[in-house]
């Protein structure tokens, strides 16, 4: 029989504390791998609605800051609706890129000359005007974002959806 003294046991719970805490390592890292990604990232065959829902979030948000320019500086609004919508699109378009996920959202010049422009009784409003993608309307002198216009394209491992997407901001 083999006798230990305290400071060998003391010792003997050291080393299998740090095997076990080495032993955790790997669990930790694949943990971390995991992150986080917003819920446009799911990967299943709704992937392209998500994508849609997406991009009204967005629009809506980015809208807001182009809305209430002069008439006069519509183009530097929708500049500023294209700078602030930009970097949130690349985080969609690139939530998914490790699953083999991939979206591409464009301004579809071309979808927005066929968007109606809110008129009617009681309202006094101006043309709208399509700036790229955007469509504009003067109001009082000020520039509203009526509806923006994005050719969408999602691509995942099982093949390629094209849609086109038409968000009016709230």
């Amino acid at each position: 029989m083999v006798r230990v003294t305290r400071v060998e046991r003391g010792q003997l719970v050291l080393v299998a504390a740090a095997v076990a805490a080495l032993a955790l390592v790997p669990v930790v890292a694949a943990y971390l791998q995991f992150g986080y990604a917003p819920a446009v990232a799911d990967t299943d065959a709704d992937h392209p609605s998500r994508v849609s829902r997406a991009l009204d979030s967005l629009a809506d948000d980015a809208a807001e800051r182009a809305t209430g320019a002069d008439w006069s500086d519509r183009e530097r609004a929708v500049k500023r609706l294209r700078e602030s919508l930009g970097p949130r699109l690349r985080t969609v378009e690139r939530a998914r890129l490790g699953d083999g996920i991939v979206a591409n959202a464009s301004y579809d010049s071309m979808l927005a000359d066929g968007v109606a422009c809110p008129g009617g009784a009681g309202r006094s409003f101006g043309a709208c005007e399509n700036v790229g993608g955007v469509v504009v309307q003067e109001r009082d002198g000020e520039t509203v974002v009526v509806a923006i216009a994005f050719e969408v394209r999602v691509t995942t491992p099982s093949g390629t959806v094209q849609f086109e997407r038409v968000v009016r901001p709230r």
